[in-house]
């Protein structure tokens, strides 16, 4: 883990009603841990915002943000990303990773140990998670973040192993 990483928890992405409410999603495995960590910042680390969950709805949160009181308030922060420091959260279990652990890493392919790049970033689209690399030459491509495709994930030594499916060309 690197001292001083930030990790987004969630984001503000609309308004609920007159009074200053806001719609957050929630990027955290709990839900409601979303405002658990204390005060979050903005991505820039400028704002601190203190979060009070009031309800969920349709797969987002109802917030209070303290000192947010008006509608026109609550929508200047549409947009805004709510972070925390890495080193609030707990250690990941077994065979878990946070996002911002696996950003960075050394890409390697299976059996060789060739240089495949490194990884650019972790996405979901709702198939399950994929890794992107970023190879030579500006290239990208897209792994699936499996245990066939990603044998390996070896934190101390800076990279994952890439066995990479039939379809996926690197």
């Amino acid at each position: 883990m690197v001292a001083g990483v930030r990790v987004q928890v969630g984001e503000i992405v609309g308004v609920h009603g007159v009074r200053g409410l806001v719609r957050l999603r929630s990027f955290t495995e709990d839900p409601m841990a979303v405002a658990a960590y204390g005060p979050v910042e903005d991505e820039a680390g400028r704002r601190k915002f203190v979060v009070r969950l009031q309800s969920a709805v349709k797969g987002v949160w109802i917030a209070r943000i303290e000192g947010v009181e008006t509608r026109d308030a609550a929508e200047a922060l549409l947009g805004v990303g709510l972070y925390i420091d890495r080193a609030c959260l707990p250690e990941p279990g077994e065979g878990e990773f946070y996002h911002t652990d696996l950003i960075g890493l050394r890409a390697e392919r299976a059996g060789g140990g060739e240089d495949l790049g490194v990884v650019l970033a972790v996405h979901d689209f709702g198939a399950g998670t994929m890794l992107e690399l970023k190879l030579p030459e500006w290239a990208t491509a897209m792994v699936p973040f499996t245990l066939a495709a990603v044998p390996l994930v070896d934190l101390a030594a800076g990279r994952v192993v890439i066995d990479p499916p039939e379809e996926v060309e690197l």
